[in-house]
């Protein structure tokens, strides 16, 4: 018999209960030591790191980085402990090759934040929404997956990245972009905002958001208040190589700023000094506990030349941190000597409520230091006056660093330097591709002869945008060369018009690619156990995008809609008004109700008027006049209402006539 408590509920006998909880435990841990034992590269991992940089121009550089790995999975699926849910559904729905999504506020400055390495070829996105991705679906499927994708992401970061999936806002480069692929779509948004709506879905990505390790440093205002901001999301599948697992991911994320520390220094030469919670207004208490590794970097280049020279041992580096030209407020773990510059390691595993992490850096001295620039810079400026015709110039300078870079290509002995242009005209800029002309060092050359491979996709009206890639070939001694390509503008319908139209049409920013030249650090110590610094030392594309155009457009007066309303329902209001008054009155009524007053105040008057005729002795006369008046009367008010009948019927009749459509 089964035991049976008081209230008619079987009981457990308690060995079993102990048996049961037993045996549970037993299986729990069996699965976790068979994982450990055949799964151990199976198992996701997720990565933080941020990375600190004093600029020339007495502003400092912070770049967040979260790397989150999914490894490969069978067909059907599997459950994500670390990598988040949505990404992955975006990846096996639309088949994702890979993508990245940038939302950028602010320009990077080349010259004085760097064009020569990995960070800056990275992370300097254009102004707006940039968005790429490449499929792994045929060819005819690409233009639908690329729209499902766009309404996907725009839900997933409340932003306007939907605008992108009409055939005239992207473009299918080919190899002017980076990567070469027929099935990759780009598209960019340059007037799209950015805000903390856009940065609050991003963090939600993250295992711990921003409620613990270095994402906790992300105080809004401190972000949004920056010279230049960009938060990017780049993923990329790995293939596993093995019969029936799926593709892993591999999910970057990415937060770069520039900010101005508070603090004014005493002497003007000096850099002003600064400290993490100077910069953000908040200290690390901690690091992400799902989070693998989770360090602080200090980059220091272009410094002292002298000094990195000196330090040739382990001690004399350690030494560092400690100079004559600026001091640290903490002891670097570990120092990475790289060609140029210095890298100091900080581990931020100590840190707590009590002890929080507050890296700070004094200067002593005055410093002055340049980073590395591009082989050439480039800016683009729009030529031309009016509403009806104009020109697009791109202007390539050549910087300091042209003649110290290694990635040259020697043409039939003459060296030489290569430079893709890629750029976007949408369908309302007409542009002719025939126009094209190149100056070099201010002397016009045939296209022929500087330019080597070209692809020309012209634009169609409403229906696609226009599309250019260019590579040229100009000699290692130039100082400038200059583009310029003619263009019409077109005429809009009233309902593509933006809101404010009258500020003008953005052409999105041109890409300058250099793809004989790579960027990357070199450190001398062993960095392959960190994601962070293995992707730095990864040798990355050198590119720049130019600034965006705002091109004014023949925009029509939208207030005379408003004026044609205005008049014609004041016309309206003043006809059915009359027709209604004529309508509603009753003239048999009031002309009763006269003859019923007239009556009354009649008889009155008479009886007054016998009495004072017996009174002086005279006859009593008839009240013959009053009666004829007020016909009189009445035949006046029966004409007038008859005139304003007649008015307001030819009114309508004519209004009738001019209003309908022959």
């Amino acid at each position: 018999m089964v035991p049976v408590t008081d209230s008619g509920v079987p009981s457990v006998d308690p060995i079993m209960a102990r048996l049961v909880r037993t045996w549970i435990s037993l299986l729990i841990l069996q699965s976790f030591l068979v994982a450990i034992a055949f799964g151990s590269e199976e198992v996701e991992e997720f990565s933080e790191a941020l990375l600190l940089k004093p600029l020339p121009d007495r502003k400092v550089l912070a770049h967040f980085h979260f790397e989150n790995r999914a490894p490969p999975s069978n067909s059907h699926g599997r459950h994500h402990h670390l990598f988040p849910k949505a990404i992955s559904q975006l990846v096996q729905k639309f088949r994702v090759k890979e993508m990245e999504l940038s939302f950028t506020q602010g320009r990077w400055n080349h010259e004085h934040w760097g064009g020569f390495d990995p960070l800056s070829s990275m992370n300097a996105k254009p102004v707006g929404v940039e968005l790429w991705a490449v499929f792994d679906v045929p060819q005819s499927e690409v233009d639908a997956s690329w729209k499902n994708l766009t309404n996907a992401l725009s839900g997933l970061f409340c932003a306007s990245i939907n605008f992108l999936e009409s055939s005239t806002s992207y473009a299918a480069p080919t190899w002017g972009f980076g990567p070469n692929s027929d099935k990759l779509r780009y598209g960019s948004l340059p007037r799209e905002a950015v805000c903390t709506e856009n940065l609050t879905p991003w963090l939600k990505l993250l295992p711990c958001r921003d409620k613990d390790g270095l994402s906790a440093l992300m105080n809004r205002p401190s972000v949004y208040r920056a010279f230049y901001h960009s938060q990017r999301l780049h993923l990329s599948t790995v293939e596993s190589g093995e019969e029936g697992l799926g593709s892993g991911i591999l999910l970057e994320q990415t937060l770069t700023v520039v900010l101005q520390p508070d603090t004014i220094s005493v002497e003007a030469n000096i850099q002003p000094s600064w400290s993490i919670s100077s910069l953000f207004g908040r200290k690390v208490v901690g690091r992400c506990v799902l989070a693998k590794s989770s360090n602080v970097y200090l980059h220091m280049d272009g410094l002292s030349g002298h000094e990195l020279k000196s330090v040739d041992t382990e001690l004399e580096a350690q030494k560092l941190w400690n100079n004559a030209d600026f001091e640290l407020s903490l002891t670097p773990d570990r120092i990475l000597r790289e060609i140029n510059s210095f890298l100091l390691v900080f581990d931020i595993e100590k840190s707590s409520d009590s002890e929080p992490f507050d890296l700070g850096l004094t200067w002593k001295l005055p410093a002055k230091w340049s980073c590395q620039q591009a082989p050439l810079h480039a800016s683009r400026f729009l030529m031309g006056s009016g509403n009806e015709r104009g020109a697009i110039a791109i202007l390539l300078k050549a910087t300091e660093s042209l003649e110290n870079l290694s990635g040259r290509d020697l043409t039939n002995g003459c060296c030489t330097v290569k430079v893709n242009i890629f750029q976007i005209f949408p369908w309302y800029i007409k542009v002719y591709y025939h126009s094209l002309q190149i100056f070099v060092d201010q002397e016009q050359k045939t296209v022929i002869e500087v330019v080597k491979k070209i692809n020309v996709s012209p634009s169609t009206d409403k229906m696609s945008s226009g599309m250019m890639e260019m590579m040229l070939e100009l000699p290692c001694e130039v100082k400038s060369a200059a583009i310029s390509i003619e263009y019409d503008k077109g005429f809009l319908h009233i309902d593509e018009y933006p809101p404010d139209a009258n500020q003008g049409f953005d052409i999105p920013s041109a890409l300058i690619s250099f793809p004989d030249h790579h960027a990357s650090l070199d450190f001398k110590e062993e960095v392959t156990k960190s994601p962070f610094l293995s992707k730095f030392k990864e040798k990355s594309l050198v590119r720049s995008y130019t600034e965006v155009l705002l091109a004014p457009l023949t925009t029509p007066d939208f207030s005379m809609p408003y004026n044609v309303i205005t008049i014609t329902c004041t016309v309206f209001a003043l006809y059915f008004g009359s027709l209604l008054n004529v309508l509603r009155r009753r003239i048999g009524e009031e002309e009763r109700f006269l003859k019923s007053q007239g009556k009354k105040k009649g008889g009155l008057k008479q009886l007054l008027s016998r009495l004072i005729a017996k009174i002086r002795g005279r006859p009593v006369e008839a009240p013959s006049s009053s009666t004829e008046s007020h016909e009189a009367r009445s035949s006046v008010f029966s004409s007038k209402l008859l005139f304003k009948i007649i008015l307001v019927a030819g009114a309508a009749a004519a209004w009738q006539y001019f209003s309908t459509d022959k």
